[in-house]
């Protein structure tokens, strides 16, 4: 049997985040820091190093931080 590498990712990050209020009321859920990094950047990270080579961010709207972060096409 013959197995193909997954090679892309779909990453969900548009939800309120209306479960972290008040901490959403400022910035969105996948901005908050761990540590020093915004969780959504741990996310991309593993993803990357897991072998994935494309990623698209599903964002809502507010979400503008996202794009600004990694930039509208970054990788």
């Amino acid at each position: 049997m013959i197995s193909k590498k997954i090679r892309k990712a779909i990453i969900p990050a548009a939800g309120l985040g209306t479960r972290f209020l008040p901490a959403t009321k400022a910035q969105p859920k996948e901005m908050l820091p761990i540590v020093d990094k915004p969780t959504i950047q741990y996310i991309i990270e593993e993803a990357v190093a897991s072998g994935i080579e494309e990623i698209l961010i599903i964002t809502g709207r507010n979400k503008k931080c996202i794009e600004d972060h990694f930039g509208a096409t970054c990788c």
